[in-house]
């Protein structure tokens, strides 16, 4: 064990949103009784509709190594990040389909919720007989969480490099930029019989290689779910068949920080413990990733290893490896129990299903192992951001300068 004497103590987290006085808690759950949860026997998801269109994968990106890396190209390409109510598919569907709706994004933080340290929260509006799992305007839900349940995980203040923040916006900018780096874009796309719902005419040609698939599942007991899932790109597989693809990007900011596995004297030696290192460190978002993968339907997920060209620049980075795995086998290896995953979603819609019509609140208490249910007032969060919400500009695309104006020189 490490001598900890030196170490300052971990500060308290703030939570993802202020709980206000009229906030009534309807439910406590707490992390252990939450591990034990099972719903075995889920059937793949059944596909509803399919959309967008997908780019081919750049096999020359598994040759990459150590002594051949890439540098990190900054590709200026929209990411719609639309929430459940707003994306105008699942609405036409509510009307005839499930009684569920949530995207892959917010089905994998419930799932996987038990592996969270930091603060999220999700609204939950019950409207008959139908939830409606949204996450907020303007949030952090999107970006990508560094270290986050690593022993000693980031703790520098706003404005340093490496604090929480600043390293969830390097994060997240760099797995949009890997993840549309490695496919080949002059060549044809596959195309799915719709085209992708959320563009604008003014965007085409600047929207990210993307396909939805609008998923269904029974589970039982009249609660049927459909979820908008994505894949990054198709290849082909060793026998010429088609494969969908995930992909995901590892990034090293200061390994000395960060368990002292340093990248460019491991990666090509010894991955299995650049991989150890990255799943202790960040259990939570690599099995969030696999839920996502699992859930869509690929066949395979691959992750790219980014690091810093040099440890106190966050601007620039290279790519020093790729590894592939098929969804359900990472699963296993990163010890992924999907009957647990989905026994964490039923009792959460059980406990929904219950109240009565009305908005709800999901929150993971900030410094405590439990996530509670909030009953809130229906007109919470309406009015907060009306004002700066352009729907151009706001929670429903990802402009690329986005994630990085703060700290990016452009």
């Amino acid at each position: 064990m490490r001598n900890n004497k030196n170490q300052p103590p971990i500060k308290s987290r703030d939570a993802s949103v202020t709980v206000r006085p009229d906030w009534i808690t309807i439910e406590e759950m707490d992390f252990p009784r939450l591990t034990k949860l099972s719903l075995p026997n889920v059937k793949e998801g059944e596909d509803i509709s399919c959309c967008g269109s997908l780019e081919y994968y750049d096999k020359t990106y598994d040759r990459v190594n150590v002594k051949n890396e890439k540098p990190l190209q900054r590709i200026d390409r929209i990411f719609h990040t639309v929430t459940t109510t707003d994306d105008p598919v699942i609405r036409k569907l509510s009307k005839t389909e499930g009684n569920v709706y949530a995207t892959d994004a917010i089905l994998a933080t419930l799932m996987c919720c038990t592996r969270s340290n930091y603060s999220w929260d999700i609204v939950i509006e019950k409207i008959g007989d139908k939830l409606f799992f949204d996450k907020r305007d303007n949030t952090e839900f999107d970006l990508l969480t560094v270290n986050e349940t690593s022993v000693e995980p980031p703790q520098d203040d706003g404005n340093s490099l490496n604090s929480p923040r600043n390293l969830a916006l390097e994060a997240t900018f760099i797995n949009h930029n890997f993840s549309q780096q490695v496919l080949k874009t002059g060549e044809p796309r596959y195309k799915f019989d719709e085209g992708n719902p959320f563009i604008s005419e003014e965007e085409a040609g600047e929207v990210a290689s993307v396909a939805y698939r609008y998923r269904k599942w029974d589970l039982d007991n009249g609660v049927v779910l459909i979820s908008r899932c994505e894949h990054d790109a198709v290849m082909h597989g060793p026998n010429g068949e088609l494969q969908f693809v995930t992909i995901k990007a590892l990034n090293e900011w200061d390994s000395k920080l960060s368990g002292g596995v340093e990248w460019r004297q491991k990666l090509d030696t010894q991955r299995g413990a650049v991989l150890a290192n990255e799943l202790r460190n960040n259990a939570c978002k690599l099995a969030k990733w696999t839920v996502q993968a699992l859930l869509a339907g690929s066949d395979q997920i691959k992750f790219g290893y980014v690091s810093r060209a040099h440890v106190r620049d966050s601007s620039k980075h290279v790519i020093l490896g790729t590894q592939q795995y098929k969804p359900n086998e990472f699963a296993t290896q990163i010890n992924l129990n999907m009957d647990n995953a989905w026994g964490i979603l039923r009792c959460i819609v059980d406990i929904c299903m219950k109240q009565k019509e009305g908005k709800y609140l999901i929150m993971k208490d900030p410094n405590k192992p439990m996530i509670r249910l909030y009953d809130i007032p229906d007109n919470t969060f309406e009015s907060d951001n009306e004002d700066a919400d352009d729907e151009e500009t706001g929670d429903n695309t990802f402009q690329p300068l986005y994630p990085y104006s703060s700290i990016k020189r452009i």
